[in-house]
């Protein structure tokens, strides 16, 4: 959500398998580079750390054997995949198996906080200054003075109201000049799109919220579950700090 890497695309050497389906789960692909500890593959559905969200872990499985992927990550035009033990030869072909109950906690999470920075910057007009997601957690900063009891609570109950509609959540792709003619498609204090991004993948929860993003999300608001601001931090003058969690 918050990486420049994350907003569009650029010339991949991998085929990034996730950016048009977030509910996949295994795949086939090529093993096109490989180092002491990584590969980098043709195709992969396996997210790289960034924009505020964790690398996806699972496994790759080939004639050579099975490798545990600790790590994902990415440079411009690559992705690495870290493996446990001696990796496979360029040329391999190899079965990719995301770990996917981490991956779809992650995914609710992340649409969850979605949902929290729409409400937030439609009812205050605050902007992201940071965040980080996790499968059990997450967290977002905002450019907010005042984060009083009663704002939080009508923030966590028009949430939970969006939630509880659920609202489609859709993407696709837009050339640059195009999408940033929509208003306030940027929600970080500070516009992290490169000007060597082309195409922009557009994120909505439908008929309430749109925003620039690469991660990866649920289909609708009804499967993030009921969200609970469980803590709240002051981190500078205006910068206030929101912890979240969900409930099935």
């Amino acid at each position: 959500m918050f990486n420049s890497t994350t907003f569009g695309l650029v010339q991949e050497l991998t085929d990034l398998l996730y950016l048009s389906d977030h509910y996949l789960k295994e795949f086939d692909a090529k093993v096109i580079a490989a180092t002491s500890n990584a590969v980098e593959l043709d195709r992969s559905a396996f997210y790289p750390t960034g924009g505020g969200q964790p690398s996806d872990t699972g496994v790759l499985v080939s004639d050579a054997g099975k490798f545990r992927v600790v790590d994902v990550s990415k440079r411009t035009g690559q992705v690495l995949h870290t493996l446990e033990g001696t990796p496979p030869n360029a040329g391999t072909t190899v079965h990719g198996v995301i770990d996917w109950e981490q991956r779809y906690r992650t995914m609710r999470h992340h649409s969850a906080l979605h949902v929290l920075c729409g409400v937030v910057f439609h009812s205050y007009g605050s902007t992201v200054t940071g965040g980080n997601i996790y499968p059990d957690y997450a967290r977002m900063d905002f450019d907010l003075e005042d984060l009083n009891p009663e704002r939080v609570k009508h923030i966590e109950d028009d949430s939970n109201r969006i939630i509880e509609e659920n609202r489609s959540i859709v993407f696709r792709f837009l050339p640059r000049a195009e999408a940033l003619k929509i208003p306030d498609l940027v929600r970080t204090k500070v516009n992290l799109i490169p000007e060597s991004v082309e195409t922009i993948r557009i994120v909505e929860i439908e008929g309430f919220d749109m925003q620039a993003d690469g991660g990866t999300h649920v289909a609708g608001t009804g499967e993030i579950g009921k969200l609970r601001i469980v803590k709240t931090e002051n981190k500078g003058r205006t910068n206030r700090r929101m912890h979240i969690a969900l409930e099935p």
